[in-house]
């Protein structure tokens, strides 16, 4: 029997690579993002159902989910791939973009899963998996926002596990490196506040990293490689890195101690 993956943020980048690595192998799709009438490659894909889902709005989650469930009859596998990075200066960033990054990264994940853990738990199965990021094990300077949404998700996913055992279902985290998306762009928001004097240095050594650090990206396909990889491989691993970058991040990172770890940080960004 043909297997269904629902894949959030599937517009581009890590969703829309993931979305056509499942249909390449064989599985039905169901590809949702915020405008699916904007979407014209993966509509004209055999077994792929481009849906909308915006992970803001419980209506469309719902929908979505039956839409999935109607048109192939069932999820197995659930990936949490929407969201977006929040980054700058806490104290000028106004707390609605504080809560949208929360409620975007965490709670959107969050109501989702609900959305679809009634089926997987009448059929005493599946996988979900979670997509984290490098930044949910490490931190770089003025990402606040985005870090802390990466590390609840580490941190809910690895509470999950337990829990979801009981009816069956596996949770994978998933943490790419840095990758060749528009992460940078549309799925970037940056805060600052030139009257700030106080944070110009740090603001300046971030901006000249950033653009350094994202000219060399992995391609969204390793990334989307190893979530197939994380879905399909019928172990209880919770935890996968993604491309090389990132594998080695984590390893220098576990093997150090904060201070030599936050010191290299420093150096890296000029500080």
């Amino acid at each position: 029997m043909t297997q269904t993956t629902l894949i959030t943020g599937s517009s581009s980048g890590i969703g829309k690579a993931t979305a056509k690595h499942f249909h390449a192998r064989g599985w039905n799709v169901i590809a949702t993002m915020r405008t699916p009438e904007a979407e014209t490659e993966l509509t004209r894909l055999d077994n792929v159902l481009v849906t909308r889902l915006d992970v803001l709005d419980p209506t469309s989650i719902s929908s979505a989910v039956d839409a999935g469930l109607d048109r192939f009859g069932a999820i197995d596998v659930l990936v949490n791939n929407a969201g977006y990075g929040a980054y700058g200066l806490l104290e000028a960033t106004p707390m609605d973009k504080v809560r949208r990054q929360f409620e975007v990264n965490v709670l959107g994940l969050i109501e989702t899963t609900k959305a679809v853990l009634p089926h997987l738990r009448a059929h005493r199965g599946g996988t979900i998996v979670n997509i984290s990021s490098i930044g949910g094990k490490v931190t770089f300077p003025l990402g606040t926002l985005y870090h802390g949404t990466k590390f609840a998700v580490e941190g809910l996913s690895e509470a999950l596990h337990f829990e979801l055992a009981a009816i069956g279902v596996k949770v994978k985290i998933i943490e790419p490196g840095f990758v060749d998306t528009d992460f940078g762009g549309r799925s970037f928001d940056f805060t600052n506040d030139e009257n700030l004097a106080e944070y110009r240095d740090v603001v300046a050594a971030f901006l000249t990293a950033q653009a350094q650090l994202g000219a060399g990206g992995d391609a969204p396909e390793v990334v989307a490689e190893t979530i197939f990889q994380a879905a399909t491989d019928g172990t209880n691993q919770l935890r996968y890195t993604a491309g090389p970058y990132a594998a080695e991040l984590v390893a220098s990172r576990a093997a150090a101690t904060d201070d030599t770890f936050l010191d290299g940080v420093k150096k890296q960004f000029g500080l």
